[in-house]
């Protein structure tokens, strides 16, 4: 096997964000910037040789070309086997039970997760390590610094790897296997929970369930594990074909994005019961309930208090964590069990030490992705399980249980409120003069509102030590209620603001109160605080959920 050394030359702005870098896809298109990112992830790498590696995405437009080329650099860079998924397809979160049963070396996913798809839309690219997690900051990192001296990729010569058949091919030395997308993951999921008793509810005549995969990559997945594993009838997997523009809708499970869904558990005429979505890779989820969507902050608050319904936590659970932004509803679950609950920046990441280290059991975001210690990402289909399962052994609805929640925990009231495709100067703007105003936010008054404390939040690793700094602004008022404000580190184009409003209410009789007036005032506050008009020029914001 020759090893080819091509020339090259740094592009400036490869620095992966809060999962991977993403860009464009003409950015990734043009010669050499994929290869130059993809060298450098194998230059930062150590004792590769030999070693397996998992490879696979969403199936988003440049996904096949993507992996061509990663799997001669692959060869080149010195692996002895690739697994990945037919046709390229690999949802993220079964990447990572593939790398962890099968002890891989690590994996590259190719994703930008809800962005939009297509020749004009989004592409995406990650490195996950050996426990199957997103790599941590030290080696992004390094990976970043890689990027900017680079001056050749290596590669080799090969035919394309037919990847529409499950088997083996050589590229070289190396050994490509193309493997079942699904199986790996699907066993593992079973592992978990009580299929004979989520069969059960499937089957009756009284319960039908809707499951919109957005034409991304958890079609196959929840076709092979809902209908024909756990009998659900055909029909109940909609939009469940993988495209690479997801048929030009943008595969973000929110009310604004899985619309249709909303309206059809809103319609008593649609006789359905239950409603969930999942988005590009499959590692966020919505839960929908008869005219009810439950937030994914509650979700993980719910997941956590009926943990002693499903098989795999019956036991017990270690801890819980949550990113900072995510409300505090599962903070008091987590008082209630008497177990910790840790507050992270946002990204996967940061759950990864607390699960290997046994210290956390169930993580949650704000954004949609909760997940567990089975895989080390958010697991969407996994979400959709474990309501399944709740929903089976309570014998009610999703809207009941929350509600019922509610009334034992406190309904803490929660928006997120995004300002997409700011101008990047302004929203630093944004970002540096809040900051600068922090020292004098505390005790003082606005908006007829109290501040008790604001801080730019900051973060330990309990486990590593390592320290996270500038991971989003809090304002903090006295009754308990709270503003975010982070830059998304997520989004191709420009900046998305994000504005983060939480409210707790005690009171049953104020739980029916819609979300945005019962946050009407911070959301006068947020405006004026971080003068969000006045800097961007924006009356509202683009996305509301």
């Amino acid at each position: 096997m020759q090893v080819i050394s091509v020339p090259t030359t740094p592009f400036a702005g490869q620095k992966p964000g809060t999962s991977g870098l993403r860009k464009k896809v003409k950015v990734f298109s043009q010669a050499r910037y994929l290869e130059n990112f993809v060298q450098a992830i194998f230059d930062t790498l150590s004792g590769q040789e030999g070693q397996t590696l998992v490879l696979g995405g969403d199936g988003r437009y440049y996904n096949d070309v993507a992996i061509q080329t990663i799997l001669r650099m692959a060869a080149a860079a010195g692996f002895g086997r690739v697994l990945v998924g037919r046709d390229g397809i690999l949802s993220t979160p079964a990447a990572s039970a593939v790398i962890r049963k099968w002890q891989a070396f690590g994996g590259i996913i190719l994703s930008a997760s809800h962005n939009e798809g297509g020749p004009e839309g989004d592409f995406g690219i990650k490195y996950n390590l050996g426990n199957g997690g997103p790599a941590n900051e030290g080696f992004t990192d390094a990976v970043h610094r890689r990027t900017q001296e680079i001056g050749a990729y290596r590669t080799v010569e090969s035919p394309a790897v037919d990847l529409s058949r499950i088997g083996d091919s050589r590229i070289g030395d190396m050994r490509v296997s193309v493997i079942d997308p699904v199986a790996d993951y699907a066993e593992l999921l079973e592992s978990l929970f009580d299929f004979d008793r989520i069969a059960a509810l499937l089957a009756r005549p009284d319960f039908r369930m809707r499951f919109d995969a957005m034409h991304a990559v958890t079609g196959p997945y929840a076709r092979a594990i809902l209908e024909n594993r756990l009998g659900a009838p055909a029909g109940t997997v909609v939009n469940g074909i993988p495209l690479p523009d997801f048929a030009g809708g943008h595969p973000d499970p929110n009310p604004v994005w899985a619309a249709d869904l909303v309206a059809a558990l809103a319609d008593p005429a649609s006789g359905l019961s239950f409603g969930a979505a999942s988005d590009g890779d499959g590692d966020r989820n919505m839960i929908v309930g008869p005219n009810f969507v439950v937030s994914p902050s509650d979700s993980l608050a719910v997941l956590a208090a009926n943990h002693a319904l499903v098989p795999a936590y019956a036991g017990g659970l270690a801890g819980v964590a949550r990113s900072m932004p995510t409300s505090c509803a599962v903070d008091r679950v987590a008082r209630a069990l008497g177990i910790p609950c840790y507050e992270t920046p946002t990204g996967w990441k940061y759950f990864g030490s607390l699960l290997d280290a046994g210290k956390a059991t169930l993580c949650g975001e704000e954004s949609a992705g909760t997940g567990s210690n089975h895989v080390r990402e958010k697991d969407g289909l996994w979400a959709v399980l474990y309501w399944l399962n709740i929903l089976a052994v309570r014998a009610t609805s999703a809207d009941v249980i929350v509600r019922e929640h509610w009334r034992r925990f406190g309904r803490n009231v929660y928006s997120r409120h995004d300002y997409e495709a700011i101008e990047t100067d302004r929203a630093d703007r944004l970002m540096d003069e809040l900051r600068a105003r922090l020292p004098q936010l505390a005790g003082s008054e606005s908006c007829g509102l109290r501040i008790a404390a604001a801080d730019d939040f900051s973060y330990t690793d309990p486990v590593d030590g390592s320290r996270s700094e500038r991971q989003g602004v809090r304002v903090m008022l006295d009754d308990g209620s709270r503003v975010v404000f982070r830059l998304s580190g997520t989004g191709t184009e420009g900046a998305t603001l994000r504005v983060y409003l939480e409210r707790f209410v005690a009171d049953p009789d104020q739980h029916e109160v819609p979300t945005q007036e019962a946050l009407a005032p911070l959301i006068r506050l947020a405006d004026a605080v971080a003068q969000i008009t006045a800097i961007t020029g924006r009356q509202k914001a683009d996305v509301i959920s």
